[in-house]
């Protein structure tokens, strides 16, 4: 688990994509790694979802992707069968946690709270994702949840956009930061993959200014 989160600090951004057609999943792929970022979160929010990371993973096998939107130890399973590298949830739901953790999963929970951290804590996570940031407080909140819990790691997403990323990334407590904006369900109705391309090359250049 540990090199996979390595892995994920090291790269700064998390693609967070929402794919409805097993079609879009190879060219997709193919426009992150080409932007410099070979990395995804696929959410288990259609049923394309499971086909695509199996193709993303067998055909871009270099390519750190993971499962988001995870709410059942079933899909865990299937996710990591298929490919998938780590586990993302929205919530903190014990029972996919400990599921998680008992096959050794990588896996990042979502939290929002004291409570949610402290829970966290308790089976020895020190990387969790924070859900949905902006509504949640954004920076201000991980900054004052820092404060008694700085032993934790925090990617913060929802409402992360090239505007805000810089700041939430300065903050050393910020691992990596999840984003929707270089995959917008338009651009994939689109095709646009071009335009992926570019936007995931414009983040790599916000980061490294």
């Amino acid at each position: 688990m540990d090199n996979i989160l390595e892995q994920l600090e090291k790269k700064r951004i998390v693609p967070v994509v929402v794919l409805r057609n097993i079609a879009d999943a190879k060219p997709l792929a193919k426009a992150l790694c080409e932007g410099g970022l070979p990395c995804a979160e696929i959410t288990f929010r259609t049923e394309a979802a499971l086909d695509c990371i199996q193709i993303m993973s067998e055909e871009f096998p270099k390519m750190l992707v993971g499962a988001g939107t995870v709410l059942t130890t079933a899909h865990a399973d299937q996710a990591m069968k298929a490919g998938a590298k780590f586990i993302v949830s929205p919530g903190f739901n014990p029972t996919v946690v400990k599921h998680c953790i008992k096959k050794k999963y990588p896996i990042i929970p979502g939290v929002n709270n004291p409570s949610d951290i402290e829970a966290a804590l308790s089976f020895g996570l020190t990387f969790v994702k924070f859900f949905p940031a902006e509504a949640s407080g954004g920076l201000e909140m991980i900054k004052a949840l820092s404060a008694p819990y700085p032993q934790m790691r925090f990617m913060p997403t929802g409402g992360i956009t090239p505007e805000n990323l810089h700041t939430y990334l300065a903050f050393e407590k910020v691992a990596a930061c999840g984003g929707t904006w270089m995959v917008k369900d338009e651009l994939l109705k689109l095709q646009n993959f071009e335009e992926v391309k570019r936007l995931t090359e414009d983040a790599l250049r916000t980061i490294r200014s």
